[in-house]
């Protein structure tokens, strides 16, 4: 008996623009939110949806606090 797992080929898919990759995995099968293509720190691009700012959104509560 071995003490490390048998590992196999799998097919890695993002889920954000649907690229897929080869990697060694123990597990069957691996399903990613965002890989290296489409993440924003590889890319340079920012997504509309990160867009929100944090100070912007703590300024809106502070406001209704007070009010």
């Amino acid at each position: 008996m071995t003490q490390h797992p048998e590992t196999r080929l799998v097919e890695a898919a993002c889920s954000t623009c649907g690229a897929t990759f080869t990697v060694r995995s123990t597990r069957p099968a691996i399903s990613l939110d965002v890989c290296s293509n489409c993440h924003p720190a590889y890319t340079g691009r920012r997504r509309a949806v990160a867009q929100s700012d944090r100070i912007d959104r703590f300024n809106r509560r502070r406001s209704l606090a007070t009010a």
